[in-house]
């Protein structure tokens, strides 16, 4: 699966304000749903409730946040740079400015572990790491991401 299948322009947000985990999350909600027919308060709701099964900090200041959501017909992506990192009780420690969210249909289980897997493969990628944190707006992120320069 290619990135743009999940991850579109309007979808990707540069220089977003960090602050806390719960502030982020809640903002995230807010930013999906207005581009989305998503309620952002079930949004908000399923990735608490996911981060309280496990931080989705994935490490190298990336988190992954991501749940299973009843509204939802096909995977949606969203990805956030931060202006400032903030502690997300990452598996390493570090603390994280780059969030990439998956939100999948509920019965989508196969599909949400096969996008889990190739987004933590390409976000594992160091080069990958601080192109994202050098692009300039949310254009530049989105390319870079999707595969389309900053290398």
């Amino acid at each position: 699966m290619q990135i743009e299948h999940i991850l579109t322009p309007q979808l990707t947000f540069a220089g977003v304000p960090g602050g806390s985990k719960k502030r982020v999350l809640e903002l995230i909600g807010k930013m999906i749903a207005q581009h989305t027919a998503l309620d952002s308060d079930a949004i908000y709701e399923s990735l608490i409730a996911r981060e309280k099964l496990g931080s989705t900090g994935f490490g190298n200041g990336i988190a992954i946040p991501h749940c299973r959501l009843e509204q939802c017909t096909e995977a949606i992506g969203a990805l956030l740079q931060l202006n400032s990192k903030i502690d997300f009780d990452s598996l390493d420690g570090e603390p994280v400015d780059l969030i990439f969210v998956l939100l999948v249909p509920h019965e989508a289980t196969e599909q949400h572990l096969q996008i889990l897997k190739m987004l933590a493969e390409k976000l594992d990628q160091e080069h990958l790491r601080e192109a994202l944190r050098q692009a300039p707006d949310a254009e530049s992120l989105y390319r870079v991401m999707a595969g389309h320069g900053g290398d």
